[in-house]
């Protein structure tokens, strides 16, 4: 998949484009939906499926710091996007000369720079200044562009209906089950190791540690069973959220512990996949306390992951 980060003229490289658009914070399985479908579209026409977003969200220009904390990394959901068979995707900062365009000039500028045969979106998607461009608007100017619109509807899990919005809500309660179903895969975190205290190592338990985003959405402190994503392997681990409160507190950070693996990873990109929670945040009277503690963790977290991954 090729990225590109600039709004141009594509037509000649995106020949008979359809083009997805949407946010696709997080892409769970409503966003596979719509993507999926243009990618078909697409190789029925042999022609190129293009995905449409933002780099940031539109109420950080619109309304600053009132913008919703980030399901993924904007690098994991062109990660996501690059498995559902997408061949562009041009992810481009949301600005204020963008946020001024008129319905009708964002559809003019998707014509001059796509020339798309279809446009493919969900049932919520809005743009123009004030959003007055909404699905009516698609369906009713849409021929005047030179395109069809296709509308996906909204796709439910156990009778609940998938949203950014309520998997944020689960993510916050600890609910990683239900926002594994709504995301089709385990909540994960994409990051570079960074320089912890190196305390880990000296009690048996050595960690890769990461620095939690500011704006992007984190599950309640406490350990995990997890998995890490390095280099082509699956490890097996055990994550800890929090401040590391047994040794006087630090800043809130991202811990892992992974199983029979000592390479030097300092700086590398690892993405760290949570299976299930384990227990809460706590205070322990003392490093042999934390490490029993840990043995009967590392432990139930290697259970989670034979059960998930069969080794």
């Amino acid at each position: 998949m090729k990225i590109y980060h600039e709004l141009r003229d594509y037509r000649s490289d995106c020949p008979r484009a359809v083009v997805a658009l949407g946010m696709f914070d997080g892409v769970h399985i409503g966003h596979a939906r719509i993507i999926r479908r243009a990618v078909e579209l697409a190789k029925r026409l042999h022609g190129t499926s293009v995905v449409f977003t933002f780099l940031n969200h539109p109420l950080s220009v619109l309304a600053p710091g009132h913008e919703p904390p980030a399901i993924a990394s904007r690098t994991l959901c062109a990660q996501e996007i690059a498995k559902l068979g997408a061949d562009v995707l041009v992810m481009i900062p949301f600005d204020r000369e963008l946020a001024a365009w008129s319905a009708d000039a964002f559809l003019a500028r998707l014509q001059a720079d796509f020339a798309p045969r279809y446009v493919v979106t969900g049932p919520n998607y809005t743009f123009g200044r004030g959003g007055v461009g909404d699905r009516a608007y698609l369906a009713r100017e849409s021929a005047a562009y030179g395109f069809e619109t296709i509308i996906c509807e909204a796709v439910t899990a156990g009778g609940a209906l998938v949203s950014s919005t309520r998997i944020r809500g689960l993510l916050a309660e600890g609910n990683l089950d239900q926002a594994e179903a709504f995301l089709g895969r385990p909540f994960s975190l994409l990051g570079p190791v960074v320089h912890g205290d190196a305390r880990g190592r000296t009690i048996g338990f050595p960690t890769a540690n990461f620095d939690l985003p500011d704006r992007q959405v984190s599950l309640p402190n406490g350990a995990y069973a997890a998995a890490g994503l390095y280099a082509g392997r699956r490890l097996a681990g055990m994550a800890n959220i929090g401040d590391n409160p047994t040794f006087g507190g630090c800043k809130r950070r991202l811990e892992v512990h992974f199983e029979d693996f000592h390479e030097d990873v300092y700086g590398e990109m690892m993405e760290i996949q949570f299976l299930a929670h384990l227990r809460g945040e706590v205070r322990f009277d003392g490093v042999e306390a934390l490490k029993r503690q840990l043995q009967k963790d590392r432990e139930h977290a290697q259970t989670v992951f034979a059960a998930r991954f069969g080794k």
